[in-house]
């Protein structure tokens, strides 16, 4: 998940080659982290020369008005040579009229024919709030008449100040057939993203083409063949308007007064529960009952109006959705007919979009009902087979309709019985597994393997077939794993250890992050159902996330997982670097880590959350915004349908006695898998 999610479920691939395991086990990064596996054709290996030149480049639109200038900058990942800077020097006072720039790689006649994807890494300026929206063209040669040059034109859209893949499906470049002899691309900042403040600046790292077997990444931006039915890209103006007049709401202010919030404790959670539902209810799309992803309010000021607004979800925001209507149910938010009512029209969307084995795709668009991408992926199916599983629980008014969802795909798509372990997805258009798959045992893909094992699409034995750690001699871990050994219990077997930390013992997850450790404690209660393995491990990797930030980092607040940004213009993975396999860095804290530590540590979280809400400006009319930087007070003025979910349905399970968890136990599926819990002893 994206994160499962959101996330835009908006994430990478780590590829790690494991030659001292019997298994390939790689582990998930994340929407924005870096990656140790490169490209298998640059540009460069294939016309000869350094990866990080520049000469190829050039100015594709020559003004006297503006200035284009090309150099080479620091590369995205240390190893790798430097990225290219492509920066427009404007005239005084010159800006809406010279809105688009372009520039151009020769690439003389290259045989593009075999191969299936044009990759590259792309970022914007950290410090504009303007999204970066390219036009890529490609020249070639048409093959009967050397003479004439045929055009092929795909657009990357909402791209921001964090490193991003881009992958270009060749096959989907309207206009283009044959790719025998590409001759240039053109990469063009267009209008559409310029209007009110022009892009000076992005910066291309890693420009490649691949083969479709390929190490693709889950959080690269799988591009679009081209816009939407307009002959002209909408101003952010009419694009902000038009999806508004979609919403079944909009907030009134940003700003709450904490002294305006209830003084005791379960008053005060419930207020947030309150705000954080209304705000879910309020930004989803009105005609076909799909959440939008986020939105993304101005980092300063109070004029509402100045948001940008995605008009996409990932399938883990609608398992989430269905989530939330329970959540808000159970908390007295939404009386049970409107909550019905609400999940059969996102039924009704989830009925006629196109699938594919009987899974959904990962992206949406929430006014047409398109599909975005090719990527059909194994932990958002979870998480919104996950939604599914509570709401027909919850009402059965509408088990029939969710069951035949649930039902019609069979998780062995997913899976590779040569490795034993889950794929990270399928490429739907090229009909093709990824040959990435979650190898680390504790992180959030955990639940889809309890699904798909209590449908029975999966043997038993896949549980036990993730890595708890990884083997001692790889010394790029965060630690050396103590007592590792080779288990059995109950006719199975599997590799077991832990690491040590500030006097406890604990599996890791991949980055030390919260929702790897608690997201799926929204919906299994491993407390309860798993004490000695994963309930253990979920309340221990809470405390070291308090310790850490507390004592070793002295922030005054703590909770740390991918989130945005404090400035709110990116997204990226945070976490204790000690509780992670690979480790993320340390950085923003995040709201909804922060809450979802009541469900293993609910008094000091109650106090983490009363700090946050009292000593910065973090809450809105729709509750608590997605990051806090502990240190300057900056707070990124955005809401991710996940993040705000997750919260959502963390407190429900605080101040409802387990309400979600409890639908999610009693369905037949999870009664199955029951057992498996009990077996292992961390």
């Amino acid at each position: 998940m994206q994160k499962n999610a959101s996330k835009i479920k908006i994430a990478l691939y780590l590829l790690i080659a494991l030659v001292l395991l019997p298994l390939a086990l790689v582990e998930y990064l994340g929407v924005t982290g870096s990656s140790l596996s490169t490209p298998k054709a640059t540009l460069a290996e294939l016309l000869g020369g350094n990866a990080s030149t520049i000469h190829a480049w050039r100015p594709a639109n020559y003004a006297e008005d503006q200035h284009i200038e090309i150099g080479l900058d620091s590369p995205r990942v240390g190893i790798l040579d430097e990225s290219i800077a492509f920066r427009r020097v404007l005239p005084e006072g010159l800006t809406r009229d010279a809105a688009e720039w372009s520039v151009r790689r020769t690439l003389g006649s290259l045989d593009a024919s075999r191969f299936d994807y044009l990759s590259f890494w792309v970022r914007g300026e950290p410090s504009t709030a303007t999204p970066l929206a390219l036009e890529i063209t490609f020249t070639l040669a048409d093959s009967n008449k050397p003479a004439k040059t045929i055009e092929g034109h795909s657009f990357a859209l909402g791209l921001g100040g964090e490193w991003k893949q881009v992958l270009v499906p060749l096959a989907k470049v309207e206009g283009i057939d044959d790719w025998h002899r590409l001759t240039g691309i053109n990469i063009k900042v267009i209008a559409g993203s310029t209007r009110t403040s022009p892009v000076n600046v992005f910066w291309i790292d890693e420009m490649a083409l691949l083969h479709a077997d390929d190490d693709e990444e889950e959080g690269a931006v799988v591009t679009l063949a081209r816009l939407p039915d307009v002959g002209i890209p909408e101003t952010a103006e009419e694009h902000r308007a038009r999806l508004k007049q979609r919403l079944v709401g909009w907030p009134k202010r940003l700003q709450i007064d904490p002294a305006s919030l209830p003084n005791d404790d379960a008053g005060l959670l419930h207020r947030l529960a309150a705000d954080t539902w209304r705000g879910i209810d309020e930004l989803t799309d009105r005609e076909t009952g799909l959440p939008l992803d986020r939105i993304q309010f101005a980092a300063e000021g109070s004029d509402v109006d100045q948001a940008w607004i995605g008009d996409y979800t990932n399938i883990t925001n609608i398992g989430f959705y269905f989530l939330s209507l329970v959540a808000a149910n159970e908390l007295g938010l939404i009386p049970r007919e409107s909550a019905i009512e609400k999940i059969k029209a996102t039924l009704t969307s989830l009925e006629n979009v196109e699938t594919s084995h009987g899974f959904f795709f990962n992206y949406y668009n929430t006014t047409t009902l398109a599909r975005t991408d090719d990527l059909v992926s194994f932990v958002d199916s979870s998480w919104l087979t996950s939604g599914l599983i509570v709401a027909r629980q919850a009402f059965p008014e509408i088990a029939d309709r969710a069951s035949r969802l649930i039902a019609q795909g069979d998780f062995q798509y997913f899976y590779d019985p040569a490795k034993g372990l889950m794929s990270h997805g399928n490429n739907a258009r090229l009909g093709q597994q990824l040959k990435i798959y979650y190898g680390v045992f504790y992180t959030e893909a955990r639940l889809g393997s309890l699904i798909g094992i209590g449908k029975g699409d999966l043997p038993e034995k896949q549980w036990f077939q993730t890595a708890r750690t990884m083997p001692p001699e790889l010394t790029w871990q965060q630690q050396v794993p103590v007592d590792y050994k080779e288990q059995q219990a109950m006719g199975f077997t599997w590799l077991t250890g832990h690491y040590h930390w500030h006097d406890r013992d604990y599996v890791p997850s991949w980055g030390g992050s919260m929702f790897e450790a608690l997201m799926p404690l929204l919906v299994m209660d491993e407390v309860k159902y798993a004490p000695n393995n994963l309930g253990k491990n979920d309340i221990t990797h809470t405390q070291l996330q308090r310790i850490h930030a507390m004592d070793d980092l002295h922030y005054p607040i703590w909770g740390m997982s991918p989130s945005s940004t404090a400035d709110g213009q990116g997204y990226t993975e945070y976490g204790v670097p000690k509780l992670g396999v690979g480790g993320y860095k340390a950085g923003a804290v995040t709201p909804h880590a922060a809450v979802l530590a009541l469900m293993t540590d609910p008094v000091e979280a109650t106090k983490n959350i009363r700090r946050l809400i009292k000593d910065y400006p973090v809450y809105g009319e729709y509750g608590l915004y997605d990051a806090v930087d502990p240190f300057t007070r900056q707070v990124g003025r955005n809401y991710l349908c996940l993040d705000q979910a997750m919260i959502l349905v963390a407190l429900a399970n605080h101040l409802k006695d387990h309400a979600v968890q409890k639908y999610f136990a009693q369905d037949p599926i999870i009664q199955r898998t029951l057992p498996l819990l009990k077996i292992e002893k961390f």
